[in-house]
């Protein structure tokens, strides 16, 4: 097993959604070893640091220089959880996404192998592009098509950790539909839980894609969808166990409908549901996947066996704990 405790713990994408999540809960466990690191720019998401414990703060091309210059000073950095990139899945700036999240991921995974760090990163469930089944870790790279140049970021550096021959020292987690709080910044990135919660709030109802198949109703596209504290305690299991190379789902292993997720946003507040269906802009229309459920067999067979949280319980939580009140996570 790998611990957590030995040496500091660099946690890059630390001031966003998952990552701060990520701190959040390496925090309830009594670890603040801690060294975040991050680009603020001029988003709200230094918010989600303030309540949370850690070392020290450095902006991500601060990092960059640093790594590319082998500063002694990072030497007792024994765990990198590489969260930082872009995830927009609407950017079409290729040559920015290649930077962020490809370039760079090369060269903390590097500078992991030579320290002989544990390196956990964020691919993403994006790489499968438009599959509906057989969604698992054993389908060979060469076969996936990514349906955005988001997907294709991602798809290329597992791609090249493979061809390298480290895949199995490092472990990419291939996070599904993340939802829960701290993602507030994200602007349209949001959920669909933070964004039907305002909705209802202001309208009274929710708003809802409809299909444009026929084997599928209206709201009844399907996704695998994923608490965000399920997520961060999935990936802290991963990186302490050193058998978990190569890549990994991190899902429920279980698909739920738009509707299902709405009815309870609207149980959450104590309301009858009230569903618009509305037009899919056609920019989306080619790219959308109508079902995606997470094989997690993989991570099971490791010995992971935490219940995941149900749909209904997390969304409960996440509307009245977080998005009611306005709160962040709290260790």
């Amino acid at each position: 097993m790998h611990n957590l405790a030995d040496g500091r713990i660099l946690v890059t994408g630390g001031a966003g959604f998952i990552g701060s999540a990520l701190i959040w809960e390496l925090n309830r466990r009594g670890l603040r070893n801690i060294l975040v690191a991050d680009h603020l720019r001029t988003t709200e998401k230094w918010k989600n640091l303030v309540p949370l414990q850690f070392e020290d703060y450095l902006e991500a091309s601060a990092l960059e220089s640093r790594i590319d210059e082998r500063d002694p000073a990072l030497k007792d950095v024994r765990t990198i959880f590489h969260l930082g990139a872009c995830s927009a899945t609407t950017e079409t700036d290729a040559a920015y996404l290649i930077h962020n999240n490809y370039e760079y991921t090369k060269k903390l995974a590097e500078w992991c192998l030579e320290t002989k760090a544990r390196f956990v990163y964020a691919s993403s469930a994006a790489t499968y592009g438009g599959l509906e089944e057989g969604l698992n870790e054993s389908r060979p790279l060469s076969s996936l098509r990514p349906l955005n140049m988001y997907g294709y970021s991602k798809h290329l550096f597992d791609c090249y950790a493979e061809r390298k021959g480290f895949q199995n020292l490092i472990t990419g987690i291939k996070y599904f539909n993340v939802y829960g709080p701290n993602e507030d910044h994200k602007d349209d990135m949001r959920s669909v839980v933070h964004k039907a919660y305002h909705q209802i709030l202001e309208t009274g109802s929710v708003k809802l894609f409809k299909s444009y198949r026929p084997e599928f109703a209206d709201g009844c596209q399907r996704r695998d969808f994923l608490y965000v504290k399920d997520a961060v305690r999935m990936t802290i299991f991963l990186a302490e166990n050193t058998r978990a190379g190569g890549l990994y789902n991190v899902g429920t292993g279980t698909s739920r409908t738009w509707l299902d997720l709405a009815t309870a946003i609207f149980a959450a507040l104590g309301k009858q549901p009230k569903i618009e269906f509305v037009e899919m802009p056609k920019r989306l229309q080619g790219k959308y996947q109508y079902f995606t459920q997470a094989e997690i067999g993989k991570i099971r067979a490791l010995g992971y066996t935490d219940e995941m949280t149900s749909l209904e319980d997390a969304v409960k939580d996440y509307v009245l704990n977080y998005l009611a009140p306005g709160a962040k996570l709290e260790p």
